[in-house]
């Protein structure tokens, strides 16, 4: 009797067999299929942070199939499979956790932090890596907020850092204001691009030093955002209106309405 992942393993094989196969699966390729990972992550993410937890099993299920898709196209050009890729995760966590795997002592958790990094410069130097920054090895793939936050982390490892989060207002202030200049002057799209980029940047670090990790704090800004908006939507049919009927002003005393009622609803 097969094993689950034996069995996901012959669907995907299935899917794209060129006979019988299924015609989408057969047209994707690597790229082509980059965007459904990052997808797939993202809904993991929103899953796990709602506390829905069939739903992060099923979404898990999704993000896993994206790894045996991409596994798929690479045993059909001869360049590795499923288990070379098991493998492979399998050897890097033994070898990057020796305090738990060997001899080694870790004092806690900012240590094991400090020590991975310093393993996977060392693994990129072994591999003829001749970027030698700091910065090396930060992918430009990531989501940009994720990536801003690894070179703040990456910078800060040779205290190049705000002391504080006092200093890190005190930026953010900076670059607003610099930002509301540009706009001023009628500056074109390049301009306010690089200001405004400036702000994004420290927010991410605002985030960082103060321990929130910024994407799950978009996220609720957008779902706080959702559901209040939809609030006012409700609010405005109940007075017989379209919310597009009303100006600004009505708006927002709607808006105001609902968070009351959403404060009374759940007072933390």
């Amino acid at each position: 009797m097969s094993t689950p992942i034996q069995e996901l393993l012959a669907i995907m094989r299935t899917l794209r067999d060129p006979d019988k196969g299924c015609p989408w699966d057969l047209q994707q390729d690597f790229r082509s299929l980059a965007p459904y990972a990052i997808e797939e992550a993202y809904e993991v993410a929103d899953a796990a942070e709602r506390g829905d937890l069939g739903e992060l099993r099923d979404e898990l299920g999704d993000l896993l199939f994206q790894v045996v898709f991409h596994a798929q196209l690479a045993q059909e050009q001869g360049l590795f499979a499923f288990d070379d890729v098991v493998s492979a995760i399998n050897r890097k966590m033994i070898d990057r956790h020796p305090h738990v795997f060997g001899d080694a002592s870790i004092a806690d958790a900012a240590a094991q932090t400090e020590a991975w990094e310093r393993m996977k410069r060392e693994e990129r130097r072994l591999r003829g890596g001749v970027d030698d920054s700091v910065l090396a090895g930060i992918t430009a793939g990531l989501p940009e907020w994720q990536r801003a936050t690894k070179l703040q982390k990456r910078a800060a490892t040779v205290g190049f850092d705000w002391p504080d989060v006092s200093f890190v207002f005190d930026k953010l202030q900076e670059e607003m204001a610099e930002a509301r200049v540009e706009l001023a002057k009628g500056r074109g799209h390049d301009a306010l691009e690089d200001e405004i980029g400036d702000i994004l940047f420290v927010c991410v670090n605002l985030a960082r030093h103060a321990g929130v990790d910024f994407g799950a704090a978009l996220r609720r800004a957008n779902t706080k955002f959702e559901r209040r908006f939809r609030a006012i939507e409700t609010l405005a049919r109940q007075s017989g209106k379209s919310l597009a009927d009303l100006d600004l002003a009505a708006q927002e005393t709607l808006w105001q309405q609902a968070k009351t009622q959403e404060a009374a609803n759940d007072p933390i």
